[in-house]
């Protein structure tokens, strides 16, 4: 394994090859949203190896977010959450490039920020921003990672160019999901970010069993889990 850090990774083997860690050193990944499942999903992208991350978010930590965003503390209020995720990772794993990029997802310069990645993860917070993202994931021929939660509830998909399963799941006007009466407590997010991290991590190793025209659906307060297939 040579070039990484002698016992840094060794915990990863068995999970993936040492080829395969060698690989991850050499992939890119867009993480648009840097709150509740973006920090963690950047957290577990460090973590496991990933060359280089994309932080994208354009708003700053409040107070309101210290109870399930991990890149959050009190001395950080008010601070960008993209600049935070890159400063964070930067003492958990030097070997990873972490850029932040202070700007919220818009029409007009979504396929200039997910453009030049290996797969762009959607952790954003709102379904018009979501829409746009795949939108561009699509123009730039990129694999989009979507997740999303609401109370004890969250899904996550994957979707190729082409696929358009952001607009099947919200089809409505609505620019918020149920979150806005459920609430978000720190369980969930956890859950479905690594569950985010773990379809990034089979796409960039080209690896079987990703969530493609599948959303898989999460209750963790019943511990219901459904799969719903979106067909070819």
């Amino acid at each position: 394994m040579t070039g990484i850090m002698k016992d840094r990774y060794n915990r990863n083997l068995g999970t993936v090859s040492a080829e395969e860690q060698q690989l991850l050193k050499t992939k890119s990944v867009c993480v648009a949203g840097c709150g509740g499942l973006g920090g963690t999903v950047i957290e577990n992208l460090v973590r496991i190896g990933t060359g280089r991350i994309t932080a994208i978010d354009g708003d700053v930590f409040e107070e309101s977010n210290l109870n399930r965003q991990v890149l959050s503390n009190e001395a950080d209020i008010g601070r960008p959450k993209a600049e935070e995720a890159a400063e964070q990772m930067k003492v958990i794993n030097s070997e990873v490039t972490v850029r932040p990029v202070v700007e919220f997802v818009k029409a007009d310069n979504a396929r200039r920020l997910v453009a030049g990645h290996d797969v762009v993860v959607d952790a954003l917070d709102n379904i018009s921003s979501r829409k746009i993202l795949e939108a561009a994931c699509e123009a730039e021929g990129i694999p989009l990672v979507h997740g999303a939660i609401a109370g004890w509830n969250g899904q996550v998909a994957v979707i190729m160019p082409g696929d358009r399963i952001i607009e099947m799941i919200y089809s409505g006007d609505e620019d918020k999901g149920s979150e806005r009466e459920t609430g978000n407590p720190a369980f969930t997010p956890a859950v479905i970010a690594s569950m985010e991290a773990a379809e990034v991590i089979k796409l960039l190793l080209g690896r079987e069993g990703v969530l493609r025209n599948r959303m898989l659906m999460a209750d963790l307060l019943n511990h219901q889990y459904e799969i719903v297939d979106f067909g070819e």
